[in-house]
């Protein structure tokens, strides 16, 4: 059994993996009623309190065999967050106390395997395929080869679609982080004519927040303008790509309303279930797993 850990910027979360299934606990971040967001020294905090009770509580009778973690957002050079150095040291204690690999990993590494875990498809992790990870902090579009070894291939020129979503749902009087609630509304409203801005493989975003706040509308309209937009920059930005298996994932693609408009014209787009989608340690775990036994799952 492994032991996953990932401190992002929103959620704690532990998880461990048999070979069979996942569990996984998380804890969202707390943030003040009117913000947007947590400052990196407050999120690094909030991690280091959280940990302690809930490795006591996660792992109380559980024999694990490698610890993985996630140590920075994505797998390129520079890419780093203070809010990751929380899950390192504690990663890196449990797996010197119980003398264990430690294996490490990019947020969005755990993102792709969560998503392949949730849809049945973890013989991917050595083939081939296109992802979206859309959330708060990356709106990209990948290109991802055997080992999870994904390359940007698209997605946002400005504004990530995790940001649009909560800056309207701040216009409109939802908690951050606004997405479920905003999604909910969306779902009572009307079908809406949207327009996108997409310059060849990257979608523009940041003039859909004003054009969120000039329409005078019920907010249920307005919520779905918001989420149809960024599923039609979606769709134009995908449909320039090759026929490869579609995955999609992170906290945005919770969306039951982005969901909907996307697969109408992605039928074969698979969704990783909200638990799989938004952040978690699951995926990390998973990693760990087949990377301590040195055998990647095959293909049925």
């Amino acid at each position: 059994m492994t032991l996953g850990v990932d401190t992002s910027n929103y959620t704690t979360s532990l998880a461990r993996y048999d070979g069979e299934t996942v569990r996984q606990i998380k804890r969202p971040l707390p943030v003040k009623a009117g913000e947007l967001g947590l400052r990196q020294s407050d999120a690094l905090f909030h991690h280091t309190v959280a940990l302690p009770d809930m490795l006591d509580e996660f792992l109380r009778g559980q024999k694990v065999t490698a610890v993985g973690v996630s140590n920075r957002p994505r797998d390129v050079q520079g890419s780093y967050m203070p809010c990751f150095l929380a899950g390192m040291s504690v990663a890196q204690a449990v797996a010197s106390a119980l003398d264990i690999p430690l294996y490490m990993y990019s947020h969005q590494q755990g993102h792709l395997a969560a998503a392949l875990y949730s849809v049945k498809r973890l013989d991917l992790l050595h083939g081939e395929f296109l992802a979206w990870h859309v959330s708060g902090g990356t709106t990209e579009l990948l290109h991802v080869r055997p080992g999870l070894q994904a390359a940007c291939i698209g997605g946002t020129a400005d504004l990530n679609a995790g940001q649009l979503v909560d800056r309207v749902g701040a216009q409109l009087g939802l908690d951050f982080p606004a997405g479920p609630a905003l999604d909910q509304l969306a779902q009572r409203g009307e079908n809406q004519r949207v327009r996108v801005s997409v310059n060849g493989m990257h979608m523009h975003l940041s003039g859909v927040e004003n054009q969120c706040k000039q329409i005078d509308d019920a907010p249920e309209n307005i919520a779905r303008f918001c989420l149809a937009t960024i599923a039609q920059a979606m769709i134009k930005i995908t449909s320039q790509t090759g026929d490869l298996p579609l995955i999609c994932a992170g906290g945005v693609c919770c969306s039951q309303v982005l969901r909907e408009i996307f697969c109408a014209a992605f039928p074969h787009a698979q969704f990783a279930a909200p638990e799989f989608s938004a952040d978690n340690a699951a995926g990390i775990a998973v990693l760990a797993y087949f990377n301590h036994i040195k055998n990647l799952p095959r293909s049925d």
